[in-house]
């Protein structure tokens, strides 16, 4: 059985039927003459359902432990990766250390598996103030590739800067707020929320603010690749020093951990009655409470009122940990 819908309405129904669980992973979201068919597991109330005649499966995900069979020792089979994300025509990895040995045979296997990406790199975590990542080249030798989602452009270099496969949902959603608005975007890093928004809901303006160079220089790139430069103005800097006061619509703060110590320059930025919508990495058991807690205590502490319109579950980010967004309006407390 599948949702059907207007081509129109298709991302707000996909995105509802992710967030209720019923998405049926196994097979494509078919495009028809003047609507789509999301397939789901079971019926979603208030959306036509239908049965799919010609429904179409996904490849069945590769076998990675039947590949290294006979290249990796018995003892390590279970420590092989069970999971990795492509970008563009870059495949990133974690890998045990004790499968360190035998990396070059894991990125030949799954370049073998896609025979149109071209580099895969292991993946050894995140580090420092502008959060980069450490990733190594155990296949192939080129880097830089163009990602593809939602009729978005992203030019980056894999092995430099960040980009979230977890994050899509939130930037699909963050794709249909600000039209005609002017959003400040804080952390806007290679433009993960702010070429959606320009592209699909064209605010009036779009300030961009960055400090990492390397991602300065992609989201440059892509503001002009996804010829959006009459809406995004970028600015380089830190936040805490080049965030204009009083002029948004709409503030987005992307970063997370650190992102409480810049809750007063977010609100600052907004005009009363504005939008923040506060990225953060919580205690699951905290949730959403935690986070609430910062906005309204930052608001509190600039004579200003915070009054909370949702709590989004991003992802999980580690163990007991999640990535949320509190989206709050703000407005002076008279």
């Amino acid at each position: 059985m599948a949702v059907r819908a207007e081509k129109k309405d298709a991302n707000a129904a996909l995105e509802r039927v992710v967030s209720l669980g019923v998405f049926d992973r196994s097979r494509k979201v078919t495009k028809r003459q003047s609507h789509v068919e999301i397939p789901v597991i079971r019926s979603v109330s208030g959306c036509e359902i239908v049965m799919q005649e010609d429904p179409v499966f996904y490849k069945k995900k590769p076998d990675l432990f039947h590949a290294l069979q006979g290249k990796i020792p018995d003892e390590c089979i279970h420590l092989i990766p069970r999971g990795w994300f492509i970008m563009g025509e870059v495949i990133v990895v974690k890998i045990h250390p004790d499968l360190k040995p035998y990396e070059q045979h894991i990125g030949q296997a799954l370049l073998d598996f896609y025979p149109r990406c071209c580099t895969v790199l292991a993946d050894d975590g995140i580090f420092g103030p502008f959060r980069e990542p450490a990733r190594r080249i155990i296949a192939g030798n080129k880097t830089q590739t163009v990602h593809k989602e939602n009729k978005v452009v992203f030019n980056l270099d894999a092995s430099l800067v960040m980009f979230s496969p977890g994050n899509l949902r939130e930037r699909i959603r963050m794709s249909r707020l600000g039209k005609g608005e002017h959003v400040v975007d804080m952390f806007a890093g290679i433009g993960y929320f702010t070429l959606p928004m320009a592209v699909h809901s064209r605010p009036r303006k779009i300030t961009a603010i960055e400090l990492n160079p390397n991602a300065y220089h992609f989201l440059c790139q892509n503001i002009r690749q996804n010829h959006v430069e009459e809406i995004v103005e970028p600015i380089y800097g830190d936040c805490a020093k080049v965030t204009p006061e009083g002029v948004a619509d709409r503030v987005v703060m992307g970063m997370v951990q650190v992102t409480d110590q810049y809750l007063q320059t977010g609100i600052s930025a907004l005009r009363p009655g504005g939008i923040l919508h506060y990225h953060q990495t919580i205690a699951s058991r905290m949730y959403p409470a935690a986070a609430i807690k910062d906005v309204t205590e930052a608001a509190a502490a600039l004579g200003c009122r915070a009054e909370i319109l949702s709590c989004v579950l991003v992802k999980k980010y580690s163990p007991g940990v999640v990535h949320a967004v509190i989206d709050a309006r703000i407005d002076r407390d008279f």
